[in-house]
């Protein structure tokens, strides 16, 4: 399929007429009626998650408060449409999708309260666990579920899967570490299961519940055999169905009612806010890759392994240990193995205290040594060792799921078996994946737990394929159930295995969690077709086909990764969503639904390509490596005609005026008067460059300082390209800039650097390259990297940039270029102005006077470049304290993105802006003009670059 049309963001947005209707119900139901959207654009690009499984709702709400849910679910009720509850939508198992209302519980809760010192702490449902852990990082701890999904995986959908992960076994899950919970039945009654009355208020509120609860734990307690089917499956690591052992563990009906939550999927009730008792945070580790020479000989060495204390034994099939092998650089321990029946297990010790970690490894070793190992069997403490086995580990879903035929799904699935019967299940999965046709497949998981992944993928577009799927699960179930093990251990019953749970618990158990369902949710409002079900073949029903769109994104998985670190995520779309719009008008082109098409296309450009930040923190977090940010500049380009891409081309090659005339129209800006600047800047945007020219507002700066003039000092350590931007834009304060301020720390630490001729012409590319002016960067391009070429001797010194996006945007500049023109300035070395500082001039520089505390802003690019340490280390020297908001994030300012879409960056800075606001701090920097305008005027404190604080400081 070609890229969608640009079109213009005025177009009509389609309406459903019977969302319509619904929407007038729904808009009584919250404070804020913009809140709920019946569009089909967003209700499409909300309905996408993780899963195989697509629905498109009706409604979509942004709900903010427990009160809003319960006025939904009211709502839901009346309208006699189904609600579903949606977190992070990185479920497997499609529990997170309807086609009634999707309530939104992410963006407006992402509260967290540290209690005790770390020992407990208090989220919202739209928090992250990384998020949460980098909250209780600082005291030692951490939640004791660790998913692998840790970056996008929220702590509502912790709870509605009772989350587990590589290290917590069933001692350190959701369900075993949650203290209390704040819950929202469907009725509208709100439990806060905390308080100390809790249930004798469950009992008067809701008294056929809380009877009704009791009568369950009693039906459950008095049947032998239901009890020992309990034990026997929640003994493993079990998510299948409800968690029926509250029965047996709890007594009080509010305590059985808040553990049933646990696991529940969001067919019970929702979950507001949740306490959890933490962890230890374990730093000293050591891990070592133990390769066997089969599966038998693996799963014999677990019983000693865990022993000798092992806290994470992670198992890997022969066909993982191919798919490791074909990674560019493979570790040590597969490099020339030909892999027959050879399985591995990753191990990993860890302890409070290096001490403690030297006496178990050492008492471990006589273990280690004693196994039939194919490769060594000893272990690092090397962090850059450790992530690469780490990264084999976790890698194995990129590689498959990367390199799987474009159109088809990578389905994860999880499984758990006691743990004699292992090797045989594991055995048995080959054989399966053999005779159905899953050549690609593999199987990694958590050993220790008996809880097995395995990985495949799978075409839904045919019902050849789909009948292929289903002989195969069926057969898959067989396996598992009689092994004794668990359908699902980790990732839920969702919609994927609902049709087994029968079959799993059996009649008796199965009635009783009928039963609870119907006491919760009487009229079945709540997430029907999930968990539960009287279908057998809901499994194989509404499955989502994946065309292609473009090779640059057909890779992705709609894992939803991408959206935590996406600055648009809370205001227009996200990288999953924008891939998700392209895929459904191709699917609606292919139809040749006209109407749908024209609908999906009309708000695009607005919603994906011109208000995308570009900053492509997306790829640091898919994990598949797709740029979507890369996309949309490439979109952009697509949709400039070619009399504007000539204008790029002259802009570049008259750079040294524009920016002349930039900072003129700046300075002359601030002595008229405002209401003229509004209408006319309103008038040249409606005439048609509303992406070329801002709004006016009166925080924007005057025009800055001339850009240094060139210097050649004998023994130049070092080229300086002062970025253009500090130029165009006036620095907070009077210091000069970014730009004036290093030459002065360069010159006070007797290091001396050149500042190229031509400067003022030249310029890293950016503006170009994320407007999509291909002409004008590759012109650009040319002559920037030339004359640096020339300036730096053939690349014997390094380039140093004053801006950190324009230090990226100069790694990247030689792209712009054919390979023939780009091979010749591979030489050339970039360095950003605060890693020169930190390695070249803090050392002989005074010593300085130090602030009490520094807000401290890292930027996208400074991530991209992996400089945030030197950051940091340039901060630590002006300020004894220095903080990084918990909840810091890409501003999305994005150049002049945020000047042309101020409300992306209110939206993306909105957290941060808070969380800085209620602090009281002496300075606030950053290393990027834009980013520090971008900061500003989201916190109404003056950001400068962090350079100009350390020239203060030693002056």
């Amino acid at each position: 399929m070609t890229s969608p049309a640009v079109t213009p963001s005025a177009a009509p947005i389609a309406h459903d007429p019977a969302s319509a209707g619904l929407a007038e119900i729904l808009a009584g139901c919250v404070d804020d009626p913009a809140r709920v959207s019946t569009e089909l654009p967003r209700r499409i690009a909300v309905a996408h998650d993780a899963s195989p499984y697509l629905f498109t709702p009706q409604a979509v709400v942004r709900a903010a408060s427990a009160a809003e849910v319960s006025a939904l679910m009211a709502g839901a009720r009346r309208a006699g449409v189904p609600l579903t509850l949606r977190s992070g939508g990185t479920s497997l198992a499609g529990q997170a999708g309807g086609d009634g209302i999707l309530v939104d519980v992410r963006s407006h809760w992402r509260a967290a309260q540290v209690l005790d010192e770390g020992l407990r702490i208090r989220l919202q449902p739209g928090l992250t666990v990384r998020q949460a852990n980098a909250r209780l990082a600082r005291y030692g701890r951490r939640l004791g579920p660790d998913p692998a999904s840790e970056s996008a995986c929220t702590i509502g959908g912790l709870v509605a899967n009772n989350s587990s992960g590589m290290n917590c076994g069933t001692s350190d899950n959701a369900y075993r570490t949650m203290e209390s919970l704040q819950l929202v039945l469907p009725s509208g009654t709100v439990v806060d299961t905390a308080d100390r009355d809790a249930d004798q208020a469950l009992r008067a509120q809701e008294p056929e519940l809380h009877a009704g609860l009791l009568r369950l734990r009693d039906r459950v307690r008095d049947s032998a055999a239901s009890r020992a089917t309990v034990e026997r499956l929640f003994a493993m690591k079990n998510t299948m169905g409800y968690g029926l052992n509250s029965f047996l563990d709890h007594t009080d009906p509010v305590d059985i009612l808040a553990h049933l939550m646990i696991g529940s999927e969001g067919t019970l009730g929702f979950v507001g806010e949740a306490v959890f008792r933490t962890v230890p945070l374990l730093p000293h580790t050591a891990t070592g890759l133990l390769v066997l020479p089969g599966l038998a000989e693996a799963t014999d060495a677990l019983p000693a392994l865990l022993a000798a204390g092992a806290r994470t034994a992670e198992l890997l099939d022969a066909a993982s240990l191919r798919v490791a092998q074909r990674s560019p650089d493979p570790v040590d321990e597969l490099r020339g193995l030909r892999v027959e029946r050879h399985a591995a297990l990753l191990v990993e010790f860890a302890e409070d205290s290096a001490e403690a970690l030297d006496a178990t490894v050492a008492a471990a070793q006589p273990v280690l040594d004693g196994l039939p190992a194919v490769t060594g069997t000893a272990l690092t403490r090397d962090a850059r060792v450790r992530a690469r086995l780490w990264h084999l580990r976790k890698g194995l879903y990129t590689a498959v799921a990367g390199a799987r035929r474009p159109g088809t799904t990578a389905l994860l699935e999880d499984i758990a078996v006691p743990m004699e019967r292992l090797t045989g299940t594991c055995e048995g999965l080959i054989g399966l994946f053999d005779r159905y046709g899953y050549q690609d497949a593999v199987i990694f998981g958590h050993a220790r737990d008996g809880n097995l992944h395995f990985m495949l993928t799978q075409d839904f577009d045919t019902r050849a394929e789909t009948e292929r799927y289903a002989r195969f699960t069926d057969a898959m179930v067989d396996l598992v159930l009689n092994a004794g093990g668990t359908l699902k251990a980790e990732h839920g019953t969702g919609r994927a295995m609902a049709p087994f749970v029968r079959r799993q618990y059996g009649d008796e158990l199965y009635e009783v969690m009928v039963e609870l369902k119907r006491l919760c949710d009487p009229h079945g409002v709540l997430n029907p077709g999930v968990l539960l079900t009287d279908d057998p073949a809901t499994h194989l029903h509404s499955l989502k086909s994946v065309p292609e769109v473009d090779p640059a994104l057909d890779a992705c998985v709609e894992c939803g990764y991408c959206e935590p670190v996406c600055p648009t995520a809370d205001v227009t779309t996200t990288p999953r969503q924008r891939i998700a719009l392209q895929r459904e008008i191709a699917l609606a082109t292919a139809a040749g639904d006209e109407e749908r098409r024209s609908a999906l296309e009309a708000d695009y450009a607005y919603a994906a390509v011109d208000t995308c930040a570009a900053d492509s923190l997306c790829v640091t977090a898919c994990p598949v490596t797709i740029d979507t940010g890369a996309v949309m500049k490439r979109l952009r380009a697509e949709g400039h005609s070619r009399t504007a891409q000539r204008a790029g081309a002259a802009a570049a090659r008259h750079w040294s005026s524009a920016v002349t005339g930039v900072r003129a129209a700046l300075n002359t800006a601030h002595v008229m008067p405002a209401p003229v600047l509004r209408a006319a800047t309103g008038a040249i945007r409606k005439a048609g460059a509303a992406e070329l020219v801002p709004a006016w507002a009166g925080d924007i700066p005057r025009g800055g300082p001339a850009r240094p003039a060139p210097r050649r000092p004998a023994e130049a350590q070092a080229v300086f390209f002062a970025a253009c931007i500090g130029s165009v834009f006036a620095p907070e304060g009077t210091s000069g800039g970014a730009a004036a301020a290093f030459l002065r720390l360069c010159e006070r630490a007797g290091v001396p650097v050149s500042v190229p001729d031509e400067l003022s012409g030249l310029c890293c590319g950016t503006p170009w390259q994320s407007k999509g002016y291909t002409a004008g960067h590759r012109t650009m391009a040319a002559r920037t990297l030339q004359t640096l070429w020339e300036a730096t001797d053939g690349g014997r010194l390094p380039v140093v940039c004053d801006a950190s996006s324009c230090t990226h945007g100069l790694e990247q500049l030689a792209d712009a270029l054919p390979e023939s023109d780009r091979v010749r300035f591979t030489a050339l070395r970039f360095v950003d102005s605060v890693v020169f500082t930190a390695e070249h001039l803090l050392p002989a520089l005074p010593a300085p006077r130090r602030l009490g505390s520094l807000a401290l802003h890292p930027t996208c690019s400074t991530v991209h470049l992996g400089i945030d340490a030197s950051l940091r280390a340039v901060a630590a020297a002006v300020s004894a304290e220095v903080t990084v908001p918990d909840s810091w994030g890409c501003c999305a300012f994005a150049g002049d993105r945020g000047l042309l879409h101020p409300e992306v960056t209110a939206s993306a800075t909105a957290a941060q802006a808070a969380e800085i606001t209620a602090g009281d701090f002496d300075a606030y920097a950053s290393c990027n003009r834009t980013c520090e305008m971008g900061m500003t005027r989201a916190t109404g404190r003056p950001y400068r670059h962090v350079l100009e604080l350390l020239d203060e400081a030693t002056a």
